[in-house]
């Protein structure tokens, strides 16, 4: 049983062991035994390999099938693996590995590529869906503990926001995502996935990074401040408060311009349409705008050296909003 984006999930692959493995890692102990209580999305991956019977059902759009609320996704996200899916009091989710020619020497010749889709669509993105229809949406931003303080680094991928992560946590803070997280607008629910970071050991990846599981995850924090990351090619970190308008259309650029959600939105909106349950574009401008009227915003610019942004962190914590140093 793993919390994923606020939903308990379920996988049951015992079939396939090593397989089991590479969904689960990257977990840093989020993963727990099942307790008893209902899970909210339950994933089986199923060891058959012939497909989800559709005929008579009516077409969503090409390789997507409903009838009655439940929606059958053949080679979903392009992970090579056929999903049908049914929304009650829960999702079930069940998966057949049915790669066409070109996803199954894919999922051999780039590895890495496969892990990742892999997990987005079979725990992942049901996960993110499910929580969308409870009424919390995906963001590209990581709540971290900073002291007594919580803020909500939000930002482009590639601007040093793992790098201030690892930082935090390796001297005993907590944070409950990565990349991606969802929220209502006030709790923030971690997305479980490994690190991907420069350097170090793990499993290779793209862009010459490796990964490794995510030290001192928690489930979900609550966030008392916006930093918007932004990162030049030279200087030292410098940190100014910033408008709520330029706050919100950060973190609303962020998370569309983030590659691990890329194939997520045509999911969602696949499955809204199918199964009549949830927003078809889940409404990710009010709730930044809302955080952003909410909370204090500030931006922090990383140079070269983004690590040396986590004592300029530290320093917007303890200084007074007034005392933050202006950008030149």
């Amino acid at each position: 049983m793993l919390v994923q984006a606020g939903e308990r999930l379920l996988l049951d692959c015992h079939h396939r062991a090593p397989f089991s493995r590479l969904l689960t890692e990257g977990g840093a102990g989020g993963w727990q035994p099942a307790d008893g209580r209902p899970c909210d999305v339950h994933v089986v991956v199923q060891p058959q390999r012939t497909p989800f019977d559709t005929r008579g059902w009516a077409p969503l759009t090409r390789g997507a099938y409903a009838r009655n609320g439940v929606v059958v996704l053949f080679n979903a996200c392009g992970s090579g693996f056929d999903l049908r899916l049914v929304a009650t009091d829960h999702l079930r989710v069940e998966a057949r590995w049915r790669p066409p020619v070109r996803e199954h020497v894919a999922a051999r010749l780039l590895r890495s590529r496969f892990h990742l889709l892999a997990r987005a669509a079979l725990l992942q993105y049901p996960a993110l869906w499910w929580a969308g229809c409870r009424g919390r949406v995906p963001m590209h931003a990581s709540a971290v503990t900073v002291g007594a303080s919580v803020p909500l680094l939000a930002g482009p991928g590639g601007t040093g926001r793992s790098t201030l992560l690892l930082g935090a946590v390796a001297s005993g803070e907590h944070t409950c995502s990565d990349n991606v997280c969802v929220t209502d607008g006030r709790t923030v629910h971690g997305l479980v996935e490994p690190m991907r970071i420069e350097g170090g050991g793990g499993r290779h990846m793209a862009h010459g990074r490796t990964e490794r599981s995510l030290p001192g995850r928690v489930d979900a924090l609550l966030p008392d401040r916006l930093v918007v990351l932004r990162r030049r090619i030279s200087g030292r970190p410098a940190v100014r408060p910033l408008a709520a308008a330029d706050a919100a259309r950060s973190l609303v650029a962020g998370t569309y311009m983030a590659g691990e959600l890329r194939r997520y939105w045509p999911f969602a909106a696949t499955l809204a349409l199918g199964t009549g349950q949830g927003p078809a574009h889940p409404p990710i401008e009010a709730v930044a705008q809302t955080m952003a009227r909410r909370l204090p915003a500030h931006e922090l610019v990383l140079g070269d050296r983004p690590e040396e942004g986590l004592a300029t962190l530290y320093r917007l914590i303890a200084e007074a909003p007034e005392k933050a140093e202006a950008l030149p």
